[in-house]
């Protein structure tokens, strides 16, 4: 494969260093592109779940990183099959030997950041389209699962969210109700769910406090450690040694 090309090799801001770690960092290091990245690389490839993936990304800001990504041969875009002007993102094999790299920066990130700088930056849309690829099925009922979450504190539109999952299927989301049946109830406060999606807390001692409230299936209920499953960064310990301390933000 051709060498990924860099747009405006001497643009505004360009390090003009033949350093590789400096070349690289111009295409890499622009606000919302590593974050973009990861979205591709868990899988989304359509414009729409990549919007979703990055909620507080504009649409624009959106296009124009993928164009600069396209251009720099780190990904593809495909046209997909019988959907008129509809097309997929699909990364190269220059975009996909970014996987270490990016989870990499994603176990320092756990490792390396106080918890409490994390948990300033909560965000119900965004932990719930996490939350929505990491269900592990196998561990629910052979059946249609809809189990709803509900955050009471959050305003009305971060309030409610659906997770419709069944084996053999892809996991929905949904932010309005789908109209089926509740399975389960899963009632607690953003920032306890969060804790528990990163690994700072266990679902267990929050539902000890009542922190973290499940009704309904008696199944779903006793499985949700297993059908939960945590960020894949969840078992990133902090440092061990005292003289080695997370940065607070």
């Amino acid at each position: 494969m051709a060498a990924v090309e860099r747009e405006g090799r001497m643009a505004r801001g360009s390090y003009q260093q033949f350093c590789p770690i400096a070349m690289a960092a111009e295409v890499l290091c622009r606000r919302w592109t590593l974050l973009l990245l990861r979205e591709l690389l868990l899988g989304s490839s359509r414009f729409n779940a990549l919007r979703r993936g990055l909620p507080r990304m504009s649409s624009a800001l959106l296009a124009r990183r993928l164009r600069e990504l396209e251009a720099a041969g780190i990904l593809v875009r495909c046209p997909i099959p019988d959907e008129t002007d509809a097309c997929a993102y699909r990364l190269t094999v220059a975009g996909r030997e970014l996987r270490p790299i990016v989870e990499t920066m994603g176990v320092w990130g756990q490792r390396w950041v106080a918890a409490e700088a994390t948990l300033q930056h909560l965000d119900a849309d965004l932990l719930m389209w996490d939350v929505r690829r990491r269900v592990d099925v196998s561990s629910m009922p052979d059946r249609r699962n809809t189990i709803q979450f509900i955050f009471p504190e959050r305003p009305a539109k971060e309030r409610c969210y659906w997770l419709i999952a069944e084996r053999g299927r892809d996991t929905d989301l949904c932010t309005f109700d789908p109209g089926y049946e509740v399975d389960l109830y899963v009632s607690t406060d953003l920032r306890t769910l969060t804790e528990i999606w990163l690994g700072h807390a266990s679902a267990a001692h929050a539902r000890g406090t009542g922190r973290l409230a499940l009704t309904g299936s008696r199944q779903l209920a006793g499985t949700f450690d297993a059908w939960f499953a945590l960020s894949p960064f969840a078992r990133v310990k902090a440092p061990a040694h005292p003289g080695h301390t997370r940065r607070t933000a």
